[in-house]
């Protein structure tokens, strides 16, 4: 395993945690365990914390084109997880929202992925996990702090 040095230059820290998240999201996504599409988890996800919301915010949101969105909403609403509303004030808008049934599959993703990472920390020393978590909150600022 390489070590990356305390004192590492952006570039060089930026490309080693490029690599790892990579690699960790790529695990995370395999321990899921459904035919459901990465963009279609993270869209169903956005429309649990967001929704109901309409798919240009939706596209927004997500930083992707309306066209990836209609899709993901559609294979989505194929499955039974989120379902389209017409808006009554103005009925050229749609909000889409999940349904009982995409959260508790969200809900059971979420759960697989959490066990898989779960496992794994505790098989760390406690220190290490308690530099994890002071990571964890410095990639959220971040995440925050980017366009």
């Amino acid at each position: 395993m390489w070590t990356m040095p305390t004192t590492a230059a952006p570039p060089d820290l930026a490309d080693h945690l490029r690599l790892v998240v990579t690699r960790l999201a790529r695990r995370l996504r395999q321990a899921s365990d459904v035919d459901t599409s990465p963009t279609q988890l993270a869209v169903l996800g956005t429309i649990d914390r967001k929704g109901p919301i309409t798919l240009g915010d939706l596209a927004t949101s997500e930083r992707v084109q309306p066209p990836t969105i209609t899709a993901a909403v559609g294979r989505l609403e194929q499955q039974e997880l989120v379902r389209r509303r017409t808006d009554a004030a103005d009925r050229r808008v749609t909000h889409v929202e999940i349904t009982s049934a995409g959260r508790r599959f969200l809900g059971r993703q979420r759960s697989r992925k959490t066990a898989y990472l779960a496992r794994r920390l505790d098989a760390l020393e406690p220190a290490e996990r308690t530099t994890l978590a002071d990571a964890a909150a410095i990639l959220e600022r971040v995440l925050e702090s980017s366009p």
